[in-house]
């Protein structure tokens, strides 16, 4: 008989959690510490959504996206997790960028960023803090109308130059373009200025191995390979999941899924009223990416000196379509030392990542496909063998993943690596409004700058479903104290 993946699992729950990245794994930690009882679910085979990882033989282990955060980091995790997981997360040393235009490292944090603009940008001191200053007091309810590029244009007109320092870090880490309003940048910058980026160490694997404990001690239900297929509504509010067959009643659901699948899939329009149907149409999927992954041979090593993060680009000047073409100009790497996973043998890994489009690949055929994987392999060697001399020769294991790779493993609508775009924001917090008991945590609007983002995002729904829970409580205890 097949594995009943369900079989642990009760007939009834406060919340159901729809998915575990990290917004949803916090949210399901959150309400289980506070005494509801939490079912967490979740369609693969593994914890953590985009924040997770792969084995390949020879003792290989990659995450699969590049990972970097800022300080705040430290602060969330330690409240809404643990202090070993806050004490695991490291900062990087070197951030380097090099294009035809400039090449520098940095430690990417205002004072560091406040001297390369004043020395070798050669930018008056006052304009520079009056930029960071700018960027620091952005807050969600600011005027949405002024976009990035006008930001830049105020502070900094005519100088290409300087967008593309201060702008191809943050594409890396939200997806933000010049076209977004400049709040979705100033936010997410000003959290990397604090202090720098970090970085958990131990990788994904032992990231989400701690997180998985601590949702079981918290009392949380984790179940795997568990695809939900509907969420069904009562008179108006969540009255249960339809999950491998089963239906499991439940008071409240948090989606951890694409937030278009989980107004058009798994509720369904009909329960919403036509305005936010509208909204919710016009909802932009953020982009996906390519990654290549790549592991040396035993023994072949990285000088540290090639930094922990390298924004490269060929291209002459800076612009979003250059980003995202098939003809790639701009690639990140992250550099995995041995310090990144100081368990078993040293282990230097590097992956190389470029933002891309859904459509660029999915309209492929499986030979088309294959050979296209093959092509983004190659010239990436090719690329990479800049900064790492012979580096065909000491690579034991590389294999590639696509929009489409992130599509098949996440569900994540068009593979996207961000969620949707700052519109998703409003219709994610509307969602209670329109079905009671319904929330949605995961990556929308400038609340997407990676893990940090998701997490905070965890909270603040987390936060919403225990108020709304405890006011049902309250108000049936009221009820009944009365008869």
């Amino acid at each position: 008989m097949p594995r009943d993946f369900l079989q642990s699992a009760q007939d009834s729950y406060d919340v159901v959690v729809i998915g575990s990245g990290l917004a949803g794994m916090t949210a399901a930690n959150i309400l289980g510490r506070a005494g509801h009882s939490v079912l967490l679910l979740e369609q693969h085979y593994k914890l953590g959504g985009l924040a997770t990882w792969f084995k390949r033989p020879g003792g290989h282990i990659f995450d699969i996206s590049l990972h970097g955060f800022p300080h705040g980091m430290i602060k969330s995790c330690k409240r809404y997790w643990n202090q070993a997981i806050a004490d695991s997360i490291v900062p990087l040393k070197r951030i380097r960028f090099d294009n035809p235009v400039f090449s520098l490292t940095t430690s990417y944090h205002r004072d560091d960023f406040t001297r390369l603009l004043s020395e070798q940008f050669a930018v008056p001191r006052s304009t520079v803090d009056a930029f960071f200053d700018t960027a620091r007091q952005m807050n969600f309810y600011d005027d949405q109308e002024l976009t990035t590029g006008e930001l830049f244009e105020r502070f900094f007109p005519g100088r290409q130059d300087i967008v593309r320092l201060l702008m191809e870090p943050i594409v890396y880490a939200n997806g933000s373009t010049l076209e977004d309003p400049a709040l979705s940048y100033g936010i997410v910058f000003s959290n990397f200025m604090s202090k720098g980026v970090f970085t958990f160490e131990g990788g994904t694997d032992r990231l989400i191995q701690w997180m998985h404990d601590e949702l079981r001690a918290n009392g949380v239900d984790i179940c795997i390979r568990c695809d939900v297929e509907q969420v069904i509504v009562e008179r108006e509010r969540v009255a249960a999941v339809k999950v491998n067959g089963r239906a499991i009643r439940t008071r409240s659901v948090v989606s951890n899924a694409n937030l278009q699948s989980t107004i058009f899939r798994l509720v369904g329009e009909r329960y919403f009223d036509s305005q936010f149907v509208d909204e919710a149409r016009k909802v932009r999927v953020n982009n996906s990416s390519t990654q290549v992954y790549m592991a040396l041979k035993p023994g072949e090593q990285i000088e540290e000196s090639t930094g922990d993060l390298l924004f490269s680009s060929t291209a002459r000047e800076f612009a979003t379509d250059l980003l995202l073409s098939r003809d790639i100009t701009s690639r990140t790497y992250s550099i995995y030392y041995p310090r990144t996973r100081p368990e078993g043998r040293a282990r230097h890994l590097v992956v190389s990542s470029t933002n891309a489009k859904y459509e660029d690949w999915a309209g492929l055929t499986k030979e088309e496909y294959e050979q296209s994987k093959r092509d983004l392999i190659e010239t990436t060697l090719d690329a990479a063998e800049k900064y790492l001399p012979n580096l065909r020769a000491r690579v034991a294991h590389i294999e590639a993943s696509t929009p489409v790779t992130f599509e098949h493993y996440t569900r994540h609508v068009a593979g996207s690596s961000f969620g949707t775009k700052f519109e998703g924001l409003a219709v994610s917090r509307a969602l209670p409004e329109q079905v009671r008991g319904l929330y949605h945590a995961g990556s929308v609007g400038i609340i997407m700058s990676g893990w940090l983002g998701a997490i905070n995002y965890g909270v603040i729904v987390a936060n919403d479903v225990d108020a709304c829970l405890m006011a049902s409580t309250s108000g049936v205890s009221s009820s009944r104290s009365s008869e």
